[in-house]
């Protein structure tokens, strides 16, 4: 079910295919921040719809889609090849973020972007394409790892929170934020594993995703 402050929107992905999206959008929004969930995740997440609903307390608005189909969804559910495959990935939100800038309501906010998991990957890529369109990325337990050569090419300021009991992902993320040119951090959230799942843990990510937002959009 969808909250009455939340609006379903259609949004195109390119190669004539479009995509169910939830948006929430403040009156006071200055910013916008585009979800790329990571694999088995959806629009639905309780964990991304957390976090969209701390952002739009500090007037940020927040567009929660889908980057596959249903269809793809079922063939990802038993191959797992499409979650992995970042530069379809980053192509459909590339494209999403297109639609959103010629969105009436939306065209006049900043943009950004919150990746989780292998959605970070994906947002980041498309930040490199898009260059100075984007303002700033977020990652929430990310793999940024797999945006790989692209993530010299960066230019938003990038956020990459990492629970601390999430061991191999902080290495990954510290190797990632190396690569980097952009101004970039690497926050431990003390006692988090991979998904936030600990009390309280998710509730400091979405706080150090608003405040970064608040800071670049």
């Amino acid at each position: 079910m969808v909250r009455r402050d939340v609006q379903e929107v259609t949004v195109s992905i390119g190669e004539s295919l479009e995509a169910r999206a939830f948006l929430r959008l403040p009156a006071s929004a200055k910013g916008l921040a585009l979800f790329a969930h990571g694999s088995g995740s959806s629009r639905h997440s309780p964990r991304n719809g957390f976090v969209a609903d701390v952002l739009a307390e500090g007037n940020v608005a927040s567009l929660l889609l889908d980057l596959l189909t249903p269809e793809e969804e079922v063939v990802d559910l038993q191959s797992a090849r499409l979650r992995f495959d970042m530069g379809l990935l980053a192509r459909r939100l590339v494209a999403a973020t297109q639609w959103a800038i010629g969105y009436p309501a939306l065209k006049k906010l900043t943009l950004g972007y919150f990746g989780a998991s292998t959605g970070a990957a994906a947002a980041l890529i498309a930040a490199a394409e898009l260059g100075n369109e984007i303002e700033a990325v977020v990652s929430r337990g990310g793999r940024p790892d797999l945006a790989g050569a692209r993530l010299a090419h960066v230019t938003a300021p990038t956020l990459l929170i990492v629970g601390g009991a999430d061991y191999a992902v902080i290495d990954l993320n510290r190797r990632a934020a190396a690569q980097m040119t952009a101004p970039c951090e690497v926050t431990i959230v003390p006692g988090a594993t991979h998904l936030f799942e600990e009390p309280g843990t998710l509730a400091q990510v979405a706080r150090l995703a608003r405040a970064w937002f608040a800071q670049y959009l």
